[in-house]
């Protein structure tokens, strides 16, 4: 990817284990989260074509499927 190639924001609301560990795995791998969310969005992106994802994908989407249940029941993000 150029990286003069126009930037978007993501934003997003997350537990606050889910935001501690997000902030420790980059802080304890020298890395910004930005850049691991780029990371693996650009890991996704290459993934999009397959039929299938991997069993490790599928784990995730079971998993946020889950949470976005749960949080459209309590009417929250």
């Amino acid at each position: 990817m150029p990286f003069n190639e126009t930037r978007q924001a993501l934003h997003a609301y997350l537990s606050t284990g889910a935001h501690s560990a997000w902030q420790r795995y980059s802080e304890d791998n020298g890395v910004s989260v930005t850049s691991l969310l780029e990371a693996l969005g650009l890991e996704l992106e290459q993934e999009l074509d397959d039929v299938e994802p991997e069993d490790l994908r599928q784990d995730w989407i079971k998993r946020a499927r889950r949470i976005d249940a749960i949080r459209r029941r309590r009417g929250g993000r």
